[in-house]
């Protein structure tokens, strides 16, 4: 463990450009020139925060979101592409990390994924989140264990899981035995109210404690203008507010800076590496507090595809029959 490394973290609180890519993604510079001139090494941004998280899911029935839903293919993020170009060039500008939550767009589907870009700009993870919840399954398609890594990063060793991701122990449990140092967290904010907030800040605290790590967590945020803009009369209103919880959180527990619970702004605390052996020193949860002998956990990481690499699937060529004949076992 290298104690003499010196980690300045931000976690933002912003709201997005609502129908616009290119208005969040300036948004989303403008926060980063504004955090390195605070001596920020890592920044975090919170979920699917371009082009917008889709709160229309939330308050709009099935039958009548067509309309924002479309709206949204129109301006997610492909990646690679316009908007992870820009972000590599802020990050090796600044030599800053950072983690970026996008709606993707890949061909006919959307996923709710997080991108790390380290301080040389290289994106070095693109994860999908791997069950989007509740309203969230009509928007985005599953994620796959392809995405559950700790990178090594500038900053240290960084994971990230989006919003209730937290609320599977075997997804957290995957990256702290990948010896994670720093978890980027995630949350849309401006939902369900004050109760949101702070399940969000139990759950973050309990996983800096489980981990021994520290938490960025970045949550959303809606202006009133943009609340009335989505919810489609005054009672639906209500549940896009508050739940925001935007805070640094180190391996005891503890915050190590005020959390931002409305409006927007950048939370910002040094983080001093020293403090995940201490807490390891009495309980190391992958280490000498694990029993594998009676608990292990299995990963599978291989990359979803509809298309299988095996050899039982044979392409027709032209004027070959419809059917083809069954395949017979090659004679050893």
């Amino acid at each position: 463990m290298d104690y003499s490394r010196a980690v300045r973290a931000a976690a933002v609180q912003i709201s997005p450009v609502l129908h616009s890519c290119e208005g969040t993604l300036g948004k989303v510079l403008k926060a980063i020139d504004d955090a390195a001139r605070e001596g920020a090494n890592l920044i975090v941004f919170p979920e699917t925060f371009v082009p917008y998280y889709p709160y229309f899911s939330f308050v709009l029935p099935p039958v009548l979101m067509g309309k924002e839903h479309m709206k949204l293919y129109e301006e997610a993020v492909e990646v690679p592409g316009p908007v992870t170009e820009a972000v590599s060039r802020a990050a090796r500008n600044h030599e800053m990390v950072i983690v970026l939550g996008v709606n993707e767009r890949d061909k006919g589907s959307l996923y709710n994924t997080q991108l790390i870009f380290d301080a040389d700009g290289t994106c070095l993870l693109k994860r999908r989140k791997i069950t989007p919840t509740y309203h969230e399954r009509m928007v985005w398609g599953q994620g796959d264990g392809s995405g559950l890594q700790v990178c090594d990063t500038a900053v240290g060793r960084v994971g990230a899981l989006a919003c209730w991701e937290h609320y599977n122990p075997l997804a957290r449990y995957s990256l702290m035995a990948n010896h994670e140092q720093i978890h980027c967290a995630q949350f849309p904010g401006s939902m369900v109210g004050e109760v949101f907030a702070n399940q969000t800040e139990v759950t973050l605290r309990h996983h800096a404690l489980e981990s021994a790590c520290f938490v960025v967590n970045a949550t959303g945020w809606l202006t009133p203008d943009q609340v009335s803009e989505i919810a489609p009369n005054e009672a639906l209103e209500k549940v896009l507010r508050g739940g925001c919880y935007t805070t640094i959180i180190s391996p005891e527990g503890v915050p190590l800076c005020e959390p931002i619970r409305e409006g927007e702004g950048i939370a910002i605390a040094d983080l001093d590496f020293s403090l995940i052996t201490k807490r390891k020193r009495m309980m190391d949860s992958v280490g000498h507090y694990a029993r594998p002998d009676l608990l292990q956990l299995t990963v599978n990481k291989t990359p979803y595809s509809v298309v299988s690499p095996g050899g039982m699937t044979q392409e027709l060529l032209p004027g070959e029959p419809d059917s083809l004949p069954a395949l017979e076992e090659t004679p050893e």
